[in-house]
């Protein structure tokens, strides 16, 4: 297991987008006969992406990782600007997205399109937003770290990490995990479809 900073945010971002892609493909299969099940799954998926990298991953950035950036390449500003910005509106999208879910799944069909339209967008958002900092800001902090720099970011993403992506396995998610892995139809779970 990688006890490098910048492969653990690699790592989490795979994760991520794993999860993304496989939240997509599930709404764009829609419900089918078992719509409680399938609103189970997405919920549970939509607060895997709220629990971890808005929560955990990136607090982690925006702490540690940007003004290490930030003081050596301050050319990258507007970069870290913009992600920082992307990191403060990432719970209210998901919130959004929930608000959506739940809409979906209480007044009926006329409101999927919002929902799918929604997550879409956000997907999108979420992985150009990976794109950059993994493009961007990553080969420079690699570059610019000092050996106690690299120490102090390689402790806080160690112990942060995602269980997704490698992580210790914290028995208050394994129930969320199971379910995800269980109930959500092929290929993105082992659940019938």
């Amino acid at each position: 297991m990688p006890t490098n900073a910048i492969q653990i945010i690699r790592d989490e971002h795979m994760a991520v987008a794993a999860m993304l892609h496989s939240l997509d493909k599930l709404v764009a299969m829609g419900p089918g006969s078992k719509p409680q099940r399938f609103f189970e799954v997405v919920r549970a998926m939509l607060f895997y992406v709220d629990e971890f990298p808005e929560r955990r991953h990136h607090p982690n950035e925006t702490k540690y990782l940007f003004p290490l950036v930030a003081r050596g390449a301050p050319e990258l500003q507007a970069v870290i600007d913009r992600l920082e910005a992307d990191h403060a509106s990432g719970e209210q999208r998901v919130r959004e997205l929930q608000h959506l879910l739940t809409a979906w799944e209480m007044l009926g069909e006329s409101r999927r399109e919002a929902f799918a339209a929604a997550l879409h967008t956000h997907v999108r958002f979420y992985l150009q937003h990976m794109r950059v900092e993994e493009a961007e800001l990553l080969p420079v902090a690699d570059r610019l770290m000092s050996d106690s720099e690299r120490r102090v970011l390689d402790a806080v993403f160690v112990e942060q990490r995602d269980p997704l992506a490698g992580g210790t396995k914290e028995p208050e998610y394994e129930q969320l995990f199971r379910l995800i892995v269980q109930k959500a139809p092929a290929p993105i779970g082992l659940g019938e479809v």
